[in-house]
């Protein structure tokens, strides 16, 4: 074929052919993903340094990570309907940028406003960059092994980054300092920025009029919803506010359920929850995320406080966690073309309630190798192969105009699981916490000296080692619980999942694939 009648990138998405994707735009893709989910944990390894520097009280300083959480969460299913409908390279680029420039401001930032600012700014960026970057994955890479494969480097930067982002967090602020958890972005969002031109091609826009109800409802639902989750792990389930947030979010997502059915374009085509499979892996992933986001906040409280882990060695400590999800997702990308998704996600979740049921022995004697390591390589094994699994399930067969929506749409439920997970687990924490103190209580004060007992009475705070029992009882109860989320999970995969013939046809790239249709 002469070069005149060589096929343009433009016809080439047109007609259905992704054309194959490089190694470095996988690489520039994940990197963007990573730095995303590294932003979500780094930051927490920094909060007692930024609360002294910036004069933040104890009960403001939750909002360094909630005005995150809030805008990103809320926005997800707008920036991933963004880019069908823009260009996905083209907004992928602008949710990047939006990450660096919010980062930037976040590290000068010399009051506590000016750094909350910063933070919502920053969840905004994500909310456009995350979803359009597994949506790029799906119009860059061919559907079959070479999609799996990408899928598989995605989905284990996903769920292991936020292991990373400990040890990051550890190293950073321990060797520099707590700016450098937000100045870190800046070179790798600009590398991503001038590498996307380069190395991913722009996806067909789907020109068209953004559906403006259903944007204002979703995101407004979404904010709602993240809020009132955020507010009852603070306040409890009773609180009016809390209750007031829950039933808001209730009206609106009605709302927006409603207008979607009757738009022309919707922000989120409601069809996409007909597939069974894709119904059954929002349901999934919900279920997980719940479990892993207090699965990783738990144990960073366990190995400081209880293990007086250093930031840096309590990040160390989680690193094997990050090897062994990578494991499970190159395992589960290389086999789910002979065995499809669900045997995968079948033993990912029983790994992951396997490992969270072993965490709940623990106790004020244990020890890192002894009762921490092995629950959580066996936890990150079957993470790994879930998370694969269900990105690969969520995106199959899902046509190209509508990958960013899909996309958004499992990033949404990730992000809505992790705040009602963390909110529950939080819960269940302090009342066996509290449960725990009635008997702690009574052991200080009959051991207690008078300036002992005088330091108790004025900060209510019991000194260990009745602190580290009081702490280990909030947190086997959490893991009881999140045990049980995750074995939800497993009966769901079990249930509701399916091995279609026409599925194993698309993973094996053997059909032809609806990605751009």
């Amino acid at each position: 074929m002469s070069s005149s009648s060589r096929p343009t990138s433009a016809t080439r998405t047109a007609a259905g052919d992704t054309g194959g994707g490089s190694p470095v735009a996988l690489l520039v893709i994940a990197s963007c993903q990573l730095m995303i989910v590294l932003d979500i944990t780094i930051v927490n390894i920094a909060l007692p340094h930024i609360q002294r520097s910036l004069d933040f009280s104890t009960t403001s300083l939750s909002w360094v990570v909630n005005a995150y959480t809030l805008t990103f969460g809320g926005l997800l299913l707008l920036g991933g309907r963004t880019g069908d409908i823009l260009g996905r390279r083209r907004v992928f680029v602008a949710g990047v940028l939006l990450f660096v420039v919010a980062s930037l401001l976040g590290g000068l930032s010399q009051s506590a406003g000016q750094l909350l600012a910063a933070r919502a700014v920053q969840g905004v960026g994500g909310a456009v960059a995350s979803p359009t970057a597994l949506a790029l994955i799906s119009t860059t890479f061919r559907e079959g092994p070479e999609r799996n494969r990408a899928f598989g480097v995605f989905a284990g930067v996903s769920a292991g980054g936020g292991a990373i982002g400990l040890l990051a967090g550890g190293m950073l602020v321990e060797w520099l300092n707590w700016r450098w958890v937000f100045f870190v972005n800046v070179p790798i969002g600009l590398l991503i920025v001038l590498a996307a031109p380069r190395w991913i091609r722009e996806s067909e826009r789907h020109p068209g009029h953004f559906d403006i109800g259903g944007a204002l409802l979703s995101t407004a639902g979404m904010v709602l919803l993240v809020y009132g989750f955020i507010r009852a792990a603070q306040e409890g389930w009773h609180d009016a506010l809390t209750l007031a947030s829950f039933a808001a979010a209730v009206l609106v997502l009605v709302g927006f359920v409603l207008v979607e059915r009757r738009s022309g374009q919707p922000i989120t085509p409601l069809h996409m929850f007909a597939d069974r499979n894709r119904a059954g892996t929002y349901g999934i992933m919900l279920s997980l995320a719940a479990a892993m986001f207090g699965m990783f906040f738990f144990l960073t409280l366990f190995v400081q406080d209880v293990l007086h882990f250093s930031p840096l060695a309590a990040g160390f400590s989680f690193l094997p966690v990050s090897a062994v999800i990578a494991v499970g997702a190159a395992l589960a990308s290389r086999f789910l073309p002979r065995f499809g998704p669900k045997p995968f996600m079948v033993t990912g979740a029983v790994l992951a309630s396997a490992g969270l049921a072993w965490l709940t022995r623990t106790d004020a004697q244990s020890t890192y190798a002894g009762s921490i390591l092995g629950p959580m390589l066996v936890f990150g094994l079957g993470m790994g192969m879930e998370f694969v699994s269900l990105t690969l399930t969520a995106l199959s067969g899902v046509r190209g105009r509508e990958s960013g929506a899909a996309s958004g749409l499992l990033n949404a439920t990730q992000q809505v699981g992790g705040s009602l997970g963390l909110s529950i687990l939080v819960t269940v924490f302090g009342t066996a916490g509290r449960t725990e103190a009635r008997t702690q209580v009574p052991a200080f004060l009959a051991q207690a000296t008078p300036a002992e007992k005088l330091r108790f009475r004025r900060t209510g705070t019991l000194p260990p080692p009745w602190s580290d029992q009081v702490l280990t009882a909030g947190v086997s109860a959490a893991f009881v619980t999140a045990a049980i989320l995750t074995a939800v999970a497993a009966v769901i995969a079990l249930v509701v999942i399916q091995v279609r013939p026409s599925d194993l046809e698309r993973l094996r790239g053997g059909a032809s694939s609806p990605a751009a249709t």
